[in-house]
């Protein structure tokens, strides 16, 4: 498991469904400035796994990555000590094992399922929470064996150039998302995905085909469709955006950046585009 892919539900990811479609918001990659920066800053929008046929990286993406001073992720996924703190986040110390959580049948289904798609005992898991089995099976959602990550791919570029690597928040900002979604709403989904209610790899390709035609609108659309609740917006989309812009403002003031952080936070009402905008820069679409 990819360090901090543990922590990204892939879905949440792409969470937003305020604004009106224009042609100007299709687009991953978005130009900051001002006349107080000496120079630019971009966000660009990821997809935390996808397969290596869909992959969306133009020349003008290569190029605003090289011409920035500085990487940032949500997370700085550099750090050394990332997997040792999330692995001691996913622990589950409420003194409940795994299995309390499922009825006999489910849980018996959960076992085979674990077995035939991650290659492990479910014994592995037992003193996980159930958040941290969500999460690794959205990490499964891409059709193909090997799915790439766009955060480690710019990582690699920003590392070949001594570039810094940082994050707009830490591992346990990140925890605390999960910490705070309800217990039974993670069993129930886990339920009906090992029931066959709900289709993963069928809402990953629509969400894939929106994500390659740089369409922000539609896969906020998609996310409207899938029952995402207000909850999950405000706590994973508008909480989140609002505390970053302070801190992308500090990191621009000092030099360039290249945001790269999940499509969903970009659009909207209250996305990182607009928050820009409303905080005084100019925020334009790079085709």
């Amino acid at each position: 498991m990819r360090t901090y892919l543990s922590l990204t539900i892939v879905l949440l990811s792409f969470l937003h469904s305020y604004g009106q479609t224009k042609p100007t918001d299709k687009s991953l990659l978005w130009r900051v400035s001002s006349k107080e920066l000496k120079e630019p800053s971009y966000l660009f929008g990821t997809i935390h796994l996808i397969c290596q046929q869909d992959y969306v990286w133009t020349p003008a993406m290569q190029n605003s990555l090289k011409n920035c001073k500085e990487v940032c992720f949500e997370m700085d996924i550099d750090d050394p000590n990332i997997t040792m703190q999330i692995a001691m986040g996913m622990i589950d110390n409420s003194g409940k094992t795994l299995k309390d959580y499922f009825a006999d049948t489910n849980y018996a289904k959960l076992e085979r399922y674990v077995k035939d798609s991650l290659g492990m005992g479910i014994e592995v898991f037992a003193r996980m929470k159930p958040i941290a089995l969500q999460t690794l099976f959205a990490t499964r959602s891409p059709v193909c064996q090997t799915p790439v990550s766009y955060e480690n791919n710019i990582m690699e570029e920003a590392q070949k150039t001594s570039k810094p690597i940082t994050g707009l928040e830490t591992v346990q900002e990140q925890l605390d998302l999960f910490d705070n979604l309800p217990t039974d709403s993670v069993i129930q989904d886990i339920a009906d995905m090992l029931n066959g209610k709900r289709d993963t790899n069928e809402d990953y390709g629509k969400l894939i085909a929106a994500y390659k035609k740089q369409d922000l609108p539609a896969l906020a659309r998609l996310i409207k469709e899938s029952g995402a609740t207000d909850k999950d917006i405000d706590g994973f989309l508008d909480v989140r955006n609002e505390k970053w812009i302070p801190r992308m403002v500090e990191k621009m003031d000092k030099q360039s950046i290249f945001f790269a952080v999940g499509a969903g936070h970009l659009y909207g009402d209250n996305g990182l585009i607009n928050l820009l905008r409303k905080a005084g820069y100019t925020v334009t679409p790079v085709k």
